[in-house]
């Protein structure tokens, strides 16, 4: 016996379902979405028995609807993707507005202008849905035939749950876009760790490459070949003794010895020993003999970092070697002789200091044959990105962490910043903000930011010796006064204890009688 044919109703039901089973899984299994809305319009368009189908989603440049994507095998091509949907009140707008379904016949057509896209296309019948996801609007679909066959009632409610479903693969797909774009904008701001970076002008360990470092790395290059004095300017921190050791390596000396010693951290009574040595029995504690820098540094440069704390008693030594080449021992009179080159460096103006008789005036005119002048880290701020990068890696590496990403609203607040304490405090930041990220992205405590920079602008700048001068009295105050120990203000700055208390003698910092200091 023959099986009955089925009913034209039963067959359109099965594949309206089979749409909709579809649907879901195209939006679970596809998430670009032109793609997505391709798909989408050609199983609409077959089942649903239309000539074309299409959906519409506002730009979000300019919020005007446009054809997004679309399938219509028969067209002129005057509907197309990325084409807009014309009119500020035709029935997509409307739709789009209003949140409601709108079928029109060939008569309601004939009412539009006859610049109407559907129009010109030839439609007979059109049928606008909304997407709507949420209680918001994400688009229009929509329908078209050729032929005069409006879309009926049952066809209308029918295309509002595929329009339900086609919302939620818009919502999703949006979604995917957005972390998408949020993921290309992380590998943007990838930190892009090597081992070490280098400048263009490849300098080893001198990071950056705006205009203002690059009129310093050529002065280097001009300098570094020949055996002149170079004396180096320059606030606290902004890596002098990186641009010393850049004209030590690249000039005929970079074979021997780099030789540094710091005037202000060394006691006055010991700072000519340091420079020139010293003899056995020469002074009290002196049990053996000692060789100074510009012995050991002889045939290689001596580097003498902050030159302006050079006692004025010192500073005839200091000058007859730059002129003669020679010195004694503390303890000895034996002339020596020394090849050693001088490069010195300070964050002093040492013509001031000659006008208030604080420096001697032909050791300033010895010292001062070639000066460079290295730049606050203010004023090169396009820097800012290298140097936290450069630091990352250190850090990282040292930790043994793995951090490769630094938000850009970070990078922007560290770029803005205008660093009183200029390298040494934005490495110090790093090296914090390292400390305190578990994952891979870097945690800056911007907060920390924040609160240093309170009273400080660009345009007036805290001096270095009221800076000092604040950061030992913090340490002080918050050791109780201590100063050695492992909760002294000494171990609190990093600092050793004779060196903290030179430095207080250098600013007049005194204990206040009301406290009792524990040595």
């Amino acid at each position: 016996m023959d099986q009955p044919v089925p009913s034209f109703d039963l067959r359109g039901n099965n594949e309206r379902l089979k749409l909709l089973l579809e649907l879901n899984n195209a939006i679970i299994s596809n998430l670009e979405l032109r793609h997505l809305l391709r798909a989408i319009s050609a199983s609409v368009r077959h089942v649903m028995n239309c000539d074309s189908v299409g959906v519409a989603l506002p730009d979000p440049n300019d919020h005007l609807l446009r054809i997004h994507a679309v399938d219509f095998p028969e067209g002129r091509g005057l509907i197309r993707e990325e084409g807009n949907v014309q009119g500020i009140e035709g029935p997509t707008q409307r739709v789009f507005r209003m949140g409601e379904p709108a079928a029109l016949d060939a008569r309601a057509l004939a009412t539009l202008d006859s610049s109407n896209l559907a129009v010109a296309e030839g439609f007979q019948a059109l049928c606008d849905v909304p997407l709507v996801s949420r209680n918001r609007t994400l688009g229009v679909l929509c329908l078209g035939r050729l032929r005069d066959e409006p879309f009926t009632a049952e066809e209308v409610d029918f295309l509002r749950q595929v329009a339900a479903q086609v919302a939620l693969a818009v919502e999703n797909a949006l979604a995917y876009r957005e972390i998408a774009e949020l993921k290309d904008k992380l590998a943007q701001e990838k930190l892009y760790l090597e081992d070490e970076i280098r400048s263009q002008m490849n300098f080893d360990k001198i990071v950056g490459r705006s205009a203002a470092l690059q009129k310093v790395l050529r002065q280097v290059e001009t300098v570094a070949p020949t055996d002149s004095t170079v004396l180096i300017y320059g606030e606290t921190g902004v890596g002098k003794e990186l641009v010393a050791r850049a004209i030590h390596d690249l000039s005929g000396r970079g074979k021997s010895a780099f030789v540094k010693l710091n005037c202000a951290a060394i006691p006055t009574g010991l700072l000519e020993s340091e420079m020139f040595g010293h003899e056995k029995g020469a002074f009290t504690g002196a049990i053996a003999q000692r060789i100074g820098r510009f012995e050991l540094a002889s045939k290689g440069t001596v580097f003498l970092d902050e030159i302006g704390e050079i006692p004025l008693d010192l500073q005839p030594k200091l000058l007859r070697v730059l002129q003669e080449r020679e010195f004694e021992r503390l303890g000895s009179s034996r002339t020596l002789r020394t090849d050693a080159r001088l490069i010195a460096s300070t964050n002093r103006d040492l013509a001031a200091m000659v006008r208030e008789q604080k420096f001697r005036m032909d050791l300033y005119y010895r010292l001062e044959v070639f000066p460079i002048h290295v730049p606050p880290l203010r004023e090169r701020r396009d820097d800012v990105p290298l140097l936290v990068r450069h630091f990352v890696h250190q850090f990282s590496r040292r930790m043994n962490k793995t951090i490769d990403t630094i938000p850009s609203e970070s990078m922007n607040v560290l770029q803005s910043y205008p660093w009183p304490g200029n390298i040494r405090e934005l490495q110090n930041l790093i090296e914090r903000a390292v400390i305190l990220s578990p994952g891979p992205v870097l945690k800056v405590p911007l907060g920390d930011l924040h609160a240093e920079a309170v009273g400080t602008s660009p345009t007036r700048q805290q001096t270095l010796e009221e800076a000092e001068r604040r950061a030992i009295l913090d340490a002080l105050n918050a050791a109780d006064w201590v100063i050695s120990g492992p909760r002294g203000a000494a171990a609190l700055l990093g600092l050793k204890r004779t060196t903290l208390q030179f430095r207080m003698g250098k600013l007049g910092i005194r204990k206040p009688r009301t406290h009792v200091e524990l040595q």
